[in-house]
């Protein structure tokens, strides 16, 4: 089953603020489901049942203390010129939020898990899959746009099925914070 671990968006307000962006935004692209929206801890791919068992043993471990999080500014990776992703950013909560996530690493990285990349903390809204026009002038729009914040007060290990549709997630362990 390919799986990862992750935190979401669950206050409405911040998701209707990002559907709002989503449509409002002139990009040729697909948007993330407002249901998937979230960030991953770490990404851990196919894995078997017996492992899955290991790694929620594992997470059932992890001690964090719940933190908020502000949403601020939309951009691009790589670069606006060449968009393969677009998101927003997070202004308060990063740095926990980067701790965080260096935490799911330390408690799973015995099992074998190990980010292949940095951990930059942002909500991607849209995957690009073709090549499109550079959109740093409408992305600039909305470079100081603040969207809300939430706190973060659990992690999941989530199951992700790819569909042509898209993925569908489902949750095979939530973790709360100790406070």
């Amino acid at each position: 089953m390919r799986t990862f671990v992750s935190a979401e968006i669950t206050d409405q307000g911040i998701l209707n603020s990002i559907k709002n962006l989503q449509s409002n935004l002139r990009i040729e692209a697909k948007p993330v489901e407002l249901q998937n929206m979230h960030f991953t801890l770490l990404f851990l791919g196919e894995i078997s049942e017996d492992m899955a068992q290991r790694v929620q043993n594992e997470l059932k471990t992890i001690q964090f203390d719940s933190f908020d999080i502000s949403f601020e500014g939309v951009g691009a990776f790589p670069k606006p010129r060449f968009p393969r992703v677009v998101w927003i950013g997070i202004k308060d909560g990063a740095g926990e939020l980067v701790e965080l996530a260096k935490s799911v690493e330390k408690k799973l990285s015995p099992l074998g898990f190990k980010s292949d990349k940095e951990f930059k903390p942002h909500i991607t809204l849209f995957r690009i899959k073709n090549k499109i026009d550079d959109i740093t002038g409408e992305l600039a729009k909305y470079s100081n746009e603040k969207f809300g914040s939430q706190k973060i007060s659990e992690i999941k290990f989530k199951k992700s099925v790819l569909t042509p549709s898209g993925p569908i997630y489902s949750d095979l362990q939530v973790v709360m914070a100790s406070r």
